[in-house]
């Protein structure tokens, strides 16, 4: 089984356009920091995040604290130190993560690392999800990304 953990943005974005159903379809499994689904509670969150985590699915699988902090991720927020920390914990094969800092501090560790847009991207050449509908609906969110990495991804999706 492949083992992939999320931070929250990747949760929080395809929550909001209805494109969670990708992540099990895609990994089977996604495990979570304990901090990460304290973000997605957080009353900032969109009601929708947080409805959806009172029926947390069962392919989400929560795991406490990690063993030990790492000083060098000090400049990251909790959910993507966290999120980093579990994926070298449990020798993960994907992690999932936005944030441009945590994503070359992850690549630094070894780590792979996918965000919201590749994994609407691999669920799209999988027949999963309509890219474009489902890039206009992220694109309607607060996701912040450049314009040419938006157009990256669309000449991808068109491959």
């Amino acid at each position: 089984m492949t083992v992939v953990v999320s931070d929250t943005s990747p949760l929080n974005y395809l929550v909001q356009i209805e494109c969670e159903h990708l992540l099990p379809a895609l990994y089977e499994r996604v495990s979570i920091p304990m901090v990460v689904l304290c973000e997605l509670e957080n009353l900032r969150t969109p009601a929708i995040v947080r409805n959806w985590l009172s029926r947390l699915p069962e392919w989400i699988v929560v795991r406490g604290a990690c063993a030990f902090a790492d000083p060098s991720l000090d400049g990251l927020d909790a959910g993507e130190r966290h999120a980093i920390q579990l994926a070298k914990d449990e020798n993960a094969d994907l992690l999932l993560m936005d944030e441009r800092a945590g994503v070359t501090l992850a690549r630094e560790r070894g780590l792979i690392v996918t965000g919201t847009l590749g994994i609407l991207l691999q669920g799209a050449k999988r027949g999963l999800v309509d890219f474009e509908p489902a890039l206009r609906a992220l694109q309607n969110t607060d996701f912040r990304c450049t314009p040419s990495l938006i157009e990256e991804v669309k000449r991808r999706a068109l491959r």
